[in-house]
């Protein structure tokens, strides 16, 4: 299997250096992030990173420490115009396209433009080759303008927020798509979704699903663990936790026994507490708050079942592909999902779990109903789960597959006659 069988090698050709572009670094919820980082920093790839924000979390992932790569926060507030120019001005001295791309900036906010100036003048004086940003708003906006600037590519990742929000303009990201190297997503769902959407502009778009440190998620098979239910995601909207917290209810009046965790932080946290204490479940469910991800690991392997009971917000927003879901796949601990954007990728129903309607409580008890009293169920959907994590989420076979993107949009700019973006 790819998860057990895929092999680094130290690079010799590409690219040696690549700026990653995010909002803010670190965010306990984007682990995604790290991951990817780690797998190109083990396959010799150096990175820096650029953060728009400093860190607004009060908890952060212990794969943290492994990063080597350094972090600059680029200047985000409390600046005035001169600021700005002097931003620019510092930047032509140094980036021959500055001049003459500043017209490109005209439609960005004015943080926007000053820290793409910024960002430009540290991507040539630190030989960085090529800018990706996670996330097409403002991550993007700042670095496709440093990209022109510098005279190098950039790509990005879209995440469903990018996508499907109510914020997003559409103008916007046609001319993100349009503009970068290469664009990634992380769903065939998005895939389709923007191709449908954005046309020929969007034909460039490909999927490479976020990966996991399989050696982190070691697989058990789910046998002897009580009835246990846990949840794991931010307490938002998108997730549907009100949901679990209703099915809960269902299984309290059915008699059946469990517990259930639910580990995040989140603007819903006392609309949620609320519900607890009102359907009469205190003892029965507990919001754990955030936790470091090894404890989360072990809350999840000691449970039963798993539950993604994600929605489409009233804002639009949803869950791409939940990494909560992939990690809960690849420990071995049988998933319940609903069948919303990418999630029916990987959950196929009674195959490598069980699938659902959104919005529906009482679909999502009788399917954690079904996994808690069915162990040989449980088990078959919990193999076939970690085989299909194994295939196609090992971090190191998909990262290699970005810096394949990577070294594909240098060479494209090397070619005769083509431009720098």
């Amino acid at each position: 299997m790819r998860g057990e069988g895929f092999r680094e090698s130290p690079r010799r050709d590409g690219l040696r250096r690549v700026g990653y572009v995010v909002k803010r670094f670190p965010r306990y919820s984007e682990t995604f992030i790290v991951n990817e980082i780690l797998a190109h920093e083990r396959a010799g790839l150096e990175i820096e990173i650029f953060a728009l924000r400093p860190p607004n979390d009060s908890h952060f992932q212990d794969s943290l420490s492994r990063v080597r790569a350094p972090v600059t926060y680029l200047p985000s507030s409390g600046f005035k115009a001169v600021d700005l120019w002097n931003a620019v001005a510092l930047a032509g001295e140094t980036c021959a396209g500055t001049w003459r791309e500043l017209h490109y900036g005209a439609s960005l906010e004015a943080v926007d433009v000053y820290q793409a100036a910024v960002l430009a003048r540290e991507v040539v004086l630190r030989g960085v080759e090529h800018l990706h940003a996670h996330f097409a708003t403002s991550p993007t906006s700042v670095a496709s303008l440093a990209a022109r600037f510098a005279g190098v590519p950039y790509s990005f990742t879209a995440h469903a927020k990018d996508i499907f929000h109510e914020s997003v303009r559409p103008a916007d990201l046609r001319r993100k798509i349009s503009d970068a190297a290469a664009v990634v997503t992380v769903s065939d769902f998005n895939v389709e979704f923007l191709r449908r959407e954005y046309g020929s502009a969007a034909r460039k778009v490909r999927r490479i699903y976020n990966g996991l440190e399989l050696e982190k998620f070691r697989f058990e098979a789910p046998r002897g663990r009580g009835a246990g239910i846990v949840a794991v995601g931010r307490l938002v909207e998108k997730k549907g936790l009100g949901d679990l917290v209703e099915a809960c209810a269902i299984l309290a009046e059915g008699g059946r026994d469990f517990r259930c965790e639910i580990v995040g932080a989140g603007p819903l946290l006392s609309d949620l507490a609320a519900r607890v204490e009102a359907r009469g479940l205190k003892g029965r469910v507990e919001l754990v708050g955030p936790r470091p991800q090894n404890d989360m690991i072990e809350r999840v392997r000691a449970a039963s079942v798993f539950a993604t009971p994600s929605v489409v917000a009233s804002d639009g927003d949803r869950d791409g592909l939940p990494t909560s879901l992939l990690e809960a796949m690849a420990l071995g601990t049988p998933c319940v999902a609903t069948d919303i954007t990418g999630i029916p990728e990987v959950l196929k129903d009674g195959e490598t779990g069980l699938l659902i309607g959104q919005n529906d409580p009482g679909a999502l008890a009788k399917a954690l109903e079904k996994l808690l009293l069915d162990s040989e169920l449980a088990k078959r959907v919990a193999q076939r789960a970690r085989r299909l994590i194994e295939t196609e989420f090992d971090v190191r076979h998909n990262a290699a597959r970005l810096r394949e993107v990577f070294d594909s949009a240098q060479a494209d700019v090397g070619a005769p006659g083509a431009a720098a973006v």
